[in-house]
């Protein structure tokens, strides 16, 4: 008779403060697990399911290939990372970027912990209920791991947190204060929910004194449901950014798309004509790649070529920048998207 392995427990506390124990068994992608915070979420944002299909047989094409994760940087900023309890969507959305960012000394802070109340079908951040759950602590850390990094430019993104009234804005305008309080000559991008479309929460985020407002529409209008959670809106994106860009025009507004997804390109163009008469000042355009077996298949991969292309004629169209190519994110090298350089991709 086989013996069982003996149980590695953790002693953490539920929303009530009350002492549990929570069985620390490893998880995988599509299980659900118990948070340290003491709510239920499912690993990697989506269940497993019977008719997933699996990965295309095959090799990534030559041109998606990223630096490793790796290097003495690299280690140095996961270190500040852990000691002030903070989540990085870099980790947790498994970006390819890591690697080269990382080790540039820059991050992306993703906010208001790491799990997500919506479930995204591209997305692999955990999702789950936090019941109301936020760090008291976490503006005080953000800006101490600003200073910390030295960072004149630092991108804070955040989960969808449908579960608090304002869907977090309030907690995330105090963040932004507190970097600039302590930081003052240091740029902030925030790259946000969408708050369900409730522009006063728009408006809190846009007056906390960042630089720039973000929120991805990801894709095209075609695609947006079967792509994004139900409680999340092409035009709802397009109304978010365009009362922001109203509210205080002196600030950039910024969104991403994915493409691989099945989209065409005369959608693409159509998207870019959207955001444009929504005021949008940047696009950031990356290839959609699958996170695990749960998620969307990618439909195509678009070549480097075709990323150029598709920057032309968004320039043409009055945007600032857009920043675009196969591995590109919407965070990608965001200090640099001003520079009218494709952030050094090529075709400038």
């Amino acid at each position: 008779m086989p013996v069982s392995p003996a149980r590695d427990l953790t002693q953490v506390t539920d929303l009530k403060g009350i002492p549990i124990a929570v069985e620390r068994m490893p998880t995988r992608s599509g299980d659900k697990f118990v948070t340290p915070q003491g709510f239920t979420a499912i690993r990697d944002g989506i269940k497993k399911s019977s008719g997933a299909l699996p990965f295309a047989p095959g090799g990534k094409p030559r041109w998606l290939r990223a630096p490793l994760a790796a290097g003495a940087r690299y280690e140095a900023l996961r270190r500040t990372v852990r000691e002030h309890r903070l989540s990085t969507v870099c980790e947790e959305a498994h970006c390819p970027n890591i690697g080269e960012c990382w080790n540039a000394g820059t991050a992306t802070l993703l906010l208001m912990g790491s799990v997500c109340t919506r479930a995204c079908r591209f997305c692999a951040v955990d999702t789950g209920n936090p019941r109301g759950w936020l760090d008291p602590e976490e503006p005080a850390n953000a800006a101490r791991t600003v200073t910390l990094m030295g960072l004149g430019y630092v991108v804070l993104t955040a989960v969808d947190r449908d579960d608090l009234a304002d869907g977090g804005a309030a907690h995330l305008a105090a963040c932004v204060r507190a970097i600039k309080e302590a930081n003052p000559t240091t740029a902030v991008e925030a790259l946000t929910p969408d708050f369900q479309g409730v522009l006063a929460d728009v408006e809190a985020i846009v007056d906390s004194g960042i630089e720039v407002f973000a929120q991805n529409v990801e894709t095209v209008e075609r695609l947006t449901h079967p792509v994004r959670d139900p409680r999340a809106g092409y035009q709802q994106t397009l109304d978010v950014l365009a009362h922001a860009k109203r509210h205080r025009p002196g600030v950039l507004t910024k969104t991403s798309l994915m493409l691989g997804l099945g989209e065409s390109d005369p959608e693409v163009i159509a998207a870019m004509d959207d955001l444009r008469a929504a005021g949008c000042d940047i696009l950031t355009l990356g290839q959609y790649l699958r996170p695990t077996a749960n998620h969307l298949p990618v439909e195509r991969y678009v070549t480097p070529e075709a990323f150029l292309a598709l920057r032309e004629a968004a320039l043409a169209r009055g945007f600032l920048e857009c920043v675009s190519g196969p591995m590109v994110r919407s965070s990608y090298r965001a200090e640099q998207a001003l520079a009218g350089n494709n952030c050094g991709l090529g075709g400038a």
